[in-house]
């Protein structure tokens, strides 16, 4: 059965993945899916899980995007960055195409500020996890955005 490659499950997507890396991909993401419904909480999250932000995130309990992303990687034993700009400049780059469950895509609305201010845990070619601002909770949205700016694939050859 043909389809269209857009859920976070759809295996015979990804053929060309080694099974070590799509497997944790595939279970970031999971991880990531698991913490919908959350509270935005800038500055809050990371390895361990949500926690109390910073600044405007102090007295809520949840994720800021890169502290999801950090959380969804730490869970399958792949330590990552804490900041979106950090995690930019970490993993293997990948073109929009070959975006897979677990990659991290990344969002630029400020081209004139180095780096990207925004990063979410795709599930899919089409979807990802996204905690997006303060007073949003963590949610499954459309991955396409005209402030895309890449993806990255963490944990390449790192072992557990």
């Amino acid at each position: 059965m043909a389809h269209d490659c857009s859920s976070w499950d759809a295996d015979d997507c990804y053929d060309d993945a080694p099974a070590s890396d799509y497997h944790r991909g595939r279970m970031a993401a999971r991880t990531a899916l698991g913490m919908v419904g959350l509270p935005y909480s800038w500055g809050g999250g990371g390895t361990g899980g949500p926690g109390y932000g910073i600044g405007r995130g102090a007295r809520i309990w949840g994720f800021d995007c890169s502290g999801l992303a950090q959380y969804a990687w730490a869970s399958v034993g792949v330590t990552i960055a804490r900041t979106s700009q950090a995690q930019w400049r970490e993993g293997a780059r990948v073109p929009r195409n070959a975006v897979r469950p677990g990659d991290l895509v990344f969002y630029d609305s400020n081209r004139r500020r180095p780096g990207p201010e925004h990063v979410a845990v795709a599930i899919g070619r089409k979807r990802m996890v996204n905690a997006p601002y303060t007073g949003g909770r963590v949610r499954v949205e459309p991955l396409d955005r005209r402030t895309y700016l890449g993806a990255v694939r963490p944990g390449l050859n790192q072992d557990r």
